[in-house]
């Protein structure tokens, strides 16, 4: 049976900053969404967080882009942009960038992955959402998990693994997608992504087509839909584990490292992805430094499966895997790399180049500067 996960997200408002949304707006996205369930949009669903962003897990049989399952994200979203402005929370509605849907988020300042597949004997899927960051996040991570022998034993042990992927990486100057052949490739790919302001992986697709997609990533850029900065893009990864498939430790493993990413503070610099649990995702230091969580559960049956004794829809306990003290390591390492990078302050490479600087007046006041300057 085909079954979809879809985990679209947004930041529709947070309390004191961009720190986290609240509890009012998880309850009424949460209100919209069973909604969704009584009338057979979707099976299933798990309301989470990453810092300030809301994120909307839905599983379901209509395929990914389906109109019906966008309106209700959407919808929700909005139930709780109004959460918000009652409660004067700061950037109420933020990412919505629309004044009316039109049938699919994307475009429309939600960020979205989604993964259509046929659901095996015993499904695991992990979301990885990150805050503070950009797409290209996780180009490093997913590099190892899919590329990487090193990191991930099963490109060698596994024989349903042995002969590689597929990875598809977006260029987000030019809006097209290429694929990559790996191993053979591989070199060639790194060429791209190894440019975190231009190019991020967007999908990877196991060459066992019994398989299917293995993982997908969040691509939309903000700053290129709405023409202007309104805060870095968040993005969201869905990845498939075991059978086949990195075991789900495989998929962790990269994230002990927590290598640099562009965002932070207005979106305007270079910190460390920090692995947090959800309750620890709020962003305390510089507006960070950037935050990575992972939740996982299982699909079954048209439904998804936490720690719960009885799951229902919408009530479920994931596993929340970067709360494990195991990641003490890779946080105290973040933190001292954070320390570091913040000590440079303005100064380049802890801040981004001027083209990744939109939230700022750095280009006004450099042409005002440059133009007082000439000779």
């Amino acid at each position: 049976m085909k079954v979809t996960v879809s985990d679209i997200k947004a930041d529709v408002g947070s309390l004191a900053g961009h720190v986290k949304p609240h509890i009012r707006q998880i309850k009424a996205a949460e209100r919209v969404l069973e909604e969704g369930v009584k009338s057979g949009t979707i099976y299933d669903y798990q309301v989470s967080r990453v810092g300030d962003d809301i994120h909307l897990v839905m599983l379901h049989g209509s395929g990914e882009e389906a109109s019906e399952v966008h309106r209700l994200a959407w919808d929700a979203f909005r139930a709780a942009t109004e959460e918000a402005k009652k409660l004067g929370l700061y950037a109420a509605g933020q990412d919505l960038l629309k004044d009316a849907f039109s049938g699919n988020v994307k475009g429309m300042g939600p960020g979205v992955a989604e993964m259509e597949f046929e659901e095996r004997r015993a499904e695991p899927v992990v979301i990885f959402m990150a805050d503070k960051t950009s797409p290209s996040a996780f180009n490093l991570p997913l590099v190892r998990i899919y590329a990487d022998p090193f990191y991930t034993s099963g490109l060698v042990i596994d024989e349903r693994m042995h002969s590689g992927f597929y990875i598809d990486v977006l260029d987000q100057k030019e809006g097209e997608v290429y694929r990559f052949n790996l191993p053979e490739e591989l070199y060639d790919m790194l060429a791209l992504v190894g440019d975190v302001v231009r190019f991020s992986i967007k999908r990877v697709v196991s060459k066992d087509e019994s398989i299917g997609t293995a993982a997908v990533v969040s691509a939309e850029r903000l700053s290129h839909i709405a023409g202007k900065y309104v805060g870095k893009d968040d993005p969201v990864a869905i990845a498939r584990g075991q059978s086949g498939l990195p075991a789900v430790g495989e998929l962790l493993q990269p994230f002990m490292f927590p290598h640099l990413v562009p965002g932070w503070m207005r979106g305007s610099h270079v910190g460390p992805l920090y692995p947090c649990s959800v309750n620890d995702s709020n962003p305390t230091f510089f507006d960070g430094p950037p935050r990575v969580v992972a939740i996982g559960m299982m699909v079954k049956d048209k439904s998804f499966v936490g720690e719960e004794e009885n799951p229902a829809p919408g009530h479920h306990v994931p596993v929340d895997y970067f709360a494990g003290k195991e990641f003490d390591y890779a946080r105290n390492l973040a933190m001292q790399i954070a320390v570091y990078m913040r000590s440079h302050g303005p100064i380049m490479f802890e801040r981004l180049p001027e083209e990744e600087m939109e939230y700022t007046t750095l280009k006004s006041v450099l042409e005002r500067v440059l133009k007082g300057k000439r000779r």
